[in-house]
């Protein structure tokens, strides 16, 4: 078989465990969908151009269609008239699962592969161990995260000595905090939780696989490819299901791409069609207009929904960046019970409880729970009784379970499904889908909330630090507004990718659209009524930056201050004030991963914005794969 693709010089070597033959004969193999990768992606920038063009906001489907890629009638679709999969038996129960990286920026194999260690022992039904939106892409950590996985998928020596340690940390956390252990029986509980991988979405390239010709190649395919060859055999020799979480899917031609994917590799290892299993994330507003049709694209793969909160807002804000009338509120209001989120919520519990036409239904896992239990006993009682309500709300409203961002939050909110004792809520009876203008319309619908200068700054001075954590190689970090550095009432949050672009997005509509802020502010001098201008967000970044620059090491370290805080400043600043709303804000993060100059940051930034201005072209690649 003649090469297509290329691994980083000296990579294929110091991974051989990972870049196995069989690994990278897979992909080899697989080589060839990434140009139907590049075309859907291409087509999604279209449509969004289009739509500015047009002053058009997304409708559904005609019924009468064919799903793109597939043959499957639109209306097919929509009435379950399509093969999709029975819920295995490990995931028939998934009251909570996690979420998190298998491996950590730096350090040792030892103290990275703890990661795992954490999570398997918390007693979440489920991980979803993030390749994509939490994990780092500092140097080789996709690798690094591949191989945490496959050893303690493996059960070898190393990780399981860490385990033995962790499980006494965890002890000694709960025994202060609640009172009493969480693990007993260590290596009896390593059993207990499904591993799930989320691989990255179709709009990332890969940092060390490229095409001959230079040009990047799907992170999706490498992804698939190098978690599933590498642990497929020890995940069906233990009985347990092999799955994937699939990110920013906006349609059932890109969800039909994906299946084609995993069948392709099913085929390649000689398994079965939909022995593969996949929860999507619905984290675009256009997969909400296609609900039914990603489901049927999918078919025997397809298990489940997420709905995920952050990455859905800034989805529905950059859907109509064009038009003047949307404007976001600050991000504290946009909850789930909010407009648009609560009709999108609602549709996707809709849409899981229309059976398929062997009868089958689908999960829901509902949205994330931020919140992390360290702080003063007051703010950590307070957030706490506010997670618990949320996940009261969401078993209410019909999800099976829901996620949570820490693994000290498993045992403090999977009391909420206990009490039910049920395993899931599939089946449960709620209208049927409709699709009419309203529907649409209501998919973009906003309600009076609050627009304020606190809102700003804790919009700015979040994005600013997510993008400097970032850069120093964690993609997800706990974070708070600088104002509230060293306020132990204010507790810390986990942050990720999908907030990093929310914050952006918000502040961009604000800045462009003419925001009006509802509320004076003393400090600023800024009345009620007053439009939140370009040279207003100016100054509130250049004070903002300062105090960022000024904090202590807990909250901004020391060393990043003069590197990667800068370049992070630089791309908020640029993505912000540009009169061309870039789509990703992870565009930009990933064009400086591992460059701490300055000048440097701002020629690459100059250059993705002048390249997407000129005719929608996002650059992806690696400009460091040399």
């Amino acid at each position: 078989m003649n090469k297509t693709i290329q691994i980083r010089t000296g990579l294929e070597a110091s991974y051989s465990d990972i870049y196995t033959p069989e690994a990278f004969a897979a992909v080899q193999a697989l080589a060839e969908l990434d140009h139907d990768v590049k075309e859907v992606m291409r087509s999604r920038i279209d449509r969004r151009a289009q739509r500015a063009l047009d002053n058009e906001r997304m409708t559904f489907l005609d019924p009468g269609s064919t799903i793109a890629r597939t043959g499957i009638k639109v209306q097919d679709a929509r009435d379950g008239n399509f093969e999709g999969s029975e819920i295995p038996h490990d995931l028939q129960c998934q009251w909570i699962q996690g979420t998190g990286p298998a491996a950590k920026p730096t350090g040792s194999l030892e103290r990275s592969i703890r990661n795992v260690a954490y999570a398997l022992l918390s007693g979440a039904d489920g991980w979803m161990f993030d390749g994509e939106d939490a994990l780092g892409q500092t140097h080789s950590m996709s690798l690094d995260n591949q191989r945490n996985l496959k050893l303690a998928i493996a059960r070898d020596e190393v990780f399981m000595t860490a385990a033995e340690g962790v499980a006494g940390d965890m002890n000694a956390w709960a025994d202060g905090f609640f009172g009493h252990p969480i693990v007993n029986d260590w290596s009896e509980q390593l059993d207990f939780t499904t591993l799930i991988f989320r691989a990255r979405g179709h709009h990332l390239d890969d940092r060390h696989i490229r095409n001959i010709d230079g040009s990047g190649f799907s992170a999706s395919i490498v992804d698939t490819c190098l978690f599933i060859v590498n642990n497929h055999r020890p995940l069906l020799e233990a009985g347990r299901s092999i799955v994937l979480y699939l990110p920013k899917i906006q349609t059932a031609e890109e969800a039909a791409v994906w299946n084609h994917i995993l069948s392709r590799l099913e085929e390649h290892l000689g398994l079965e069609v939909g022995t593969i299993k996949v929860y999507v994330l619905i984290e675009q507003v256009e997969a909400a207009f296609q609900l039914m049709e990603i489901r049927a694209a999918l078919g025997k793969h397809f298990v489940g929904f997420n709905t995920g909160r952050w990455d859905y807002i800034n989805s529905v804000s950059d859907a109509v960046a064009w038009d003047p009338e949307f404007i976001n509120p600050n991000i504290e209001s946009i909850g789930m019970t909010f407009g648009y989120m609560r009709v999108y919520e609602d549709r996707v519990r809709r849409s899981m409880n229309t059976a398929d036409q062997n009868g089958n239904f689908a999960l829901w896992q509902g949205g994330m729970e931020p919140n992390i239990p360290v702080g003063s006993k007051e703010g950590v009682a307070a957030s706490m009784a506010r997670a618990v309500q949320g996940a009261e709300r969401e078993q209410r409203e019909g999800a099976n379970g829901k996620w949570v961002a820490h693994w000290k939050m498993v045992n403090i909110v999977r009391p909420v499904w206990e009490k039910t004792g049920e395993l899931n809520q599939m089946g449960r009876e709620f209208p049927p889908l409709t699709y009419t203008d309203q529907d649409a319309a209501d998919l973009f619908l906003l309600e009076p909330a609050p627009r304020t200068i606190r809102g700003a700054r804790n919009l700015l001075s979040v994005g600013i630090q997510y993008g400097n954590a970032l850069g120093q190689g964690m993609q997800a970090a706990a974070l708070k507004p600088a104002d509230f550095f060293g306020n132990e009432d204010i507790l810390y949050l986990m942050e990720d990718a999908a907030t990093g672009e929310i914050r952006l997005s918000i502040l961009w509509e604000w800045v462009h659209k003419g925001a009006r802020l509802t509320e004076d502010d003393l400090e600023s001098g800024v009345r009620v009524g007053d439009v939140f201008t370009s040279e207003l967000f100016q100054r509130l970044y250049s004070e903002e930056m300062e105090k960022l620059r000024n904090a202590g090491n807990r909250d901004v370290h020391d060393e990043s201050k003069a590197t990667s805080l800068p370049i992070a400043g630089e791309i908020v600043d640029s993505y912000v004030r540009s009169s061309i709303k870039a789509p990703w804000y992870i565009d930009l993060l990933n064009l400086n991963i591992d460059n701490f100059d300055l000048e440097t940051g701002r020629q690459r930034i100059k250059m993705y914005l002048d390249a997407f201005s000129a005719d929608g072209t996002r650059i992806t690649e690696n400009l460091d794969f040399a």
